[in-house]
């Protein structure tokens, strides 16, 4: 692998890392809220469990797919010149 890729690929890796952990508390915060004004109770351990994996799944996702946009918007995509 060249230079141009392990650059681009780490550091979309190093933003994806930085993101993931406040865009999951976001997307399980406004998870959390949305089950609970459609149950209209307050969610139990449970139920808290699941939405907190289910943020984290489509935090992944999202964080990895802006990490790479990101940095081929910024540096360029490696290999195209």
């Amino acid at each position: 692998m060249s230079d141009e890729y392990l650059w681009f690929f780490g550091w979309s890796g190093l933003l994806a890392a930085m993101l993931f952990f406040p865009v999951t508390k976001l997307v399980w915060t406004l998870s959390i809220r949305r089950q609970q004004r459609k149950l209209q109770r307050v969610l139990d351990e449970t139920e808290v469990a699941g939405q907190m994996k289910r943020a984290r799944f489509i935090s992944f996702i999202l964080v990895v797919a802006f990490a790479m946009l990101f940095n081929g918007n910024i540096f360029g995509f490696p290999g195209v010149k």
